[in-house]
C-alpha cells in the first residue's frame, strides 16, 4: 500500500504539468519526512548524484549540439542527402530518413532532430506530391533517432542512474539506429511508390552531388570522429564530448564563419540552461533512488520476480509493456528516472545485461515520442505545420508498428546491440 501511494503520488504530481525535477523531489522529501523521521540525508544524496564526472559530457554535447545548428550545418546536410537520392521516385523521403540519421549524432535530441529536419523537409517533400500526411509520419519516425544512435541525452542519464559505460551504451545504439533508419527509408519508399501522382526531382548531375557532399562533409564526418574514437579506445566518451564540442566550434568559425560573437553567446546560455535543467533533474531523481531504496520497492520486486518464477524473458516483456504505457503519458526523462532505480536491482539478480536493456528501453522511449496524447514529436510537427494532430497522429501510425518491430528485432537478436561494444573491449 505504501509503495502504491507513493508512486501514485508522483505520477500524479508529474500529471498535473509540474516540472519533473520538482515532482521527483517533492515525492520523494514526503518519503524522507515519514519513513525517516527528517529530511537531512537529502544533502548526502544530492550530492552523492551530482558528484560524478561523467556529468560533464552533458553541457559539452549540449554545447557541440547548439554550434552546429545555429552554424546552419542541417542545410547542406539536407541538401546532400536530396541530390544523391532525392530523383528517385520515393527518394525525398529516402533522404530525409538519412538527413535525420546524420544530424541524430549532432543534436543528441529527437524534438531538436525532428524540428530542425522537418522545417526544411515537410515543405520539400510536399511540393513534390508528398501526401501532408506521409511527410508528418516520416519526420516524426525519423525525429527519433535522436535518443537512439549517439550521443543521446537520454542514454547519459540511463549510465548515470546504472553505472553503466556511457561509452558501450553509444556504441551499441549504433548498429540498431541503422537497423531502425533502413525500416523507416524502405517503409517511406514503399509508401511513396505506390503514388501515381508523385513528382521525382530532376539527377542534378554527379558534379553537383559532388559539391553537395562535400559541403556537408563537415556534418558527416562527426560520427566517425565521435563514435571511431571512442570504439578504438582513442578517447573516453567523456573526452569525446570535449573533442565535439572543440570541432563544431572550429567548424562554425574556420568553415562556416557564421557564428557571431552574439550567437556563440546564445549557444552558451542555452547550454547553461539544458545542464542546470538536467543536473536538477539527476539530483531529484537521486532523491527518489534513495526514497524508493527506503521503503523497499526494489526489494519488493526482486522478491515478487522470485515469486512468480520469471525468467529474463518475461521480466522484459513486462517492463517494456510498463514502459510503452508510462510512454503515452509521461516524457523520456521522467520515465528513465522514474523506472530505471526500481528495477535495477532486478536487472542485476537477473542477469539482464545493462547495455543491451539500455538500448531496449531507448527504442521504448521512441516509441513516446510519437504515441499520444502526449507525444512530443507530434507536437513539434504540428506546431511547425499547424496540422491538425489527428493527421500527424495517423501519419505517424505506422512507424509505431514499425518501432515495435524493432523492439523485437533486438530482444530477439541481443549481438545486434553488443556485438561492437563486445569487440571494442566493453564489458557490461
Amino acid at each position: 500500500m505504501t509503495i502504491f501511494l507513493v508512486l501514485s503520488l508522483l505520477l500524479v504530481l508529474l500529471l498535473t504539468g509540474m516540472p519533473i525535477f520538482a515532482a521527483l523531489g517533492l515525492a520523494s522529501l514526503v518519503v524522507l519526512a515519514v519513513f525517516e523521521g527528517s529530511i537531512y540525508s537529502m544533502a548526502d544524496t544530492v550530492f552523492a548524484s551530482l558528484n560524478n564526472p561523467l556529468l560533464a559530457t552533458i553541457p559539452m554535447f549540449a554545447f557541440m549540439a547548439y554550434v552546429m545548428i545555429k552554424a546552419k550545418v542541417v542545410d547542406d546536410l539536407f541538401d546532400m542527402a536530396n541530390k544523391l537520392v532525392g530523383h528517385v521516385k520515393g527518394g525525398l523521403g529516402f533522404a530525409t530518413i538519412l538527413s535525420c540519421t546524420i544530424f541524430a549524432t549532432i543534436s543528441g535530441s529527437s524534438v531538436a532532430t525532428a524540428l530542425t529536419i522537418g522545417s526544411t523537409a515537410i515543405p520539400q517533400m510536399q511540393r513534390f506530391g508528398y501526401r501532408p500526411r506521409d511527410t508528418y509520419g516520416i519526420i516524426a519516425a525519423g525525429g527519433t533517432l535522436g535518443i537512439l544512435i549517439p550521443p543521446s541525452g537520454p542514454m547519459i542519464l540511463y549510465a548515470i542512474v546504472t553505472n553503466a559505460s556511457i561509452g558501450a551504451l553509444f556504441i551499441a545504439g549504433f548498429l540498431p539506429g541503422l537497423v531502425m533508419a533502413a525500416i523507416f527509408a524502405a517503409f517511406s519508399w514503399f509508401q511513396a511508390r505506390k503514388r501515381k501522382d508523385l513528382i521525382s526531382p530532376e539527377w542534378p548531375g554527379t558534379a553537383a552531388v559532388a559539391r553537395a557532399f562535400l559541403n556537408s562533409i563537415w556534418a558527416v564526418m562527426m560520427p566517425p570522429i565521435i563514435l571511431g574514437g571512442i570504439y578504438f579506445g582513442i578517447f573516453t566518451a567523456a573526452e569525446a564530448a570535449a573533442i565535439g564540442a572543440v570541432y563544431a566550434l572550429l567548424v562554425a568559425l574556420l568553415v562556416y564563419r557564421n557564428l557571431s560573437l552574439r550567437d556563440l553567446l546564445d549557444c552558451s546560455i542555452e547550454t547553461m540552461r539544458t545542464s542546470a535543467m538536467l543536473f536538477m533533474i539527476i539530483a531529484a531523481a537521486g532523491m527518489f533512488g534513495h526514497a524508493v531504496t527506503i521503503i523497499r520497492l526494489p526489494a519488493e520486486i526482486i522478491e515478487s520476480v522470485t515469486a512468480l518464477g520469471l525468467s529474463q524473458t518475461g521480466f522484459i516483456l513486462v517492463v517494456m509493456f510498463a514502459i510503452f504505457i508510462l510512454g503515452m503519458f509521461l516524457e523520456t526523462i521522467a520515465i528513465i528516472l522514474i523506472t530505471t532505480p526500481i528495477i535495477l536491482p532486478a536487472l542485476l539478480a537477473l542477469d539482464i545485461n545493462l547495455i543491451w536493456y539500455g538500448v531496449m528501453l531507448m527504442i521504448n522511449l521512441e516509441l513516446a515520442l510519437i504515441t499520444p496524447p502526449v507525444g512530443m514529436n507530434l507536437f513539434v510537427i504540428k506546431g511547425i505545420t499547424n496540422a491538425p494532430l489527428s493527421e500527424v497522429v495517423r501519419g505517424a501510425l505506422p512507424y509505431v508498428l514499425l518501432l515495435i518491430a524493432g523492439l523485437f528485432i533486438v530482444w530477439a537478436f541481443p549481438q545486434l546491440s553488443l556485438w561492437l561494444p563486445q569487440s571494442a573491449g566493453f564489458g557490461r
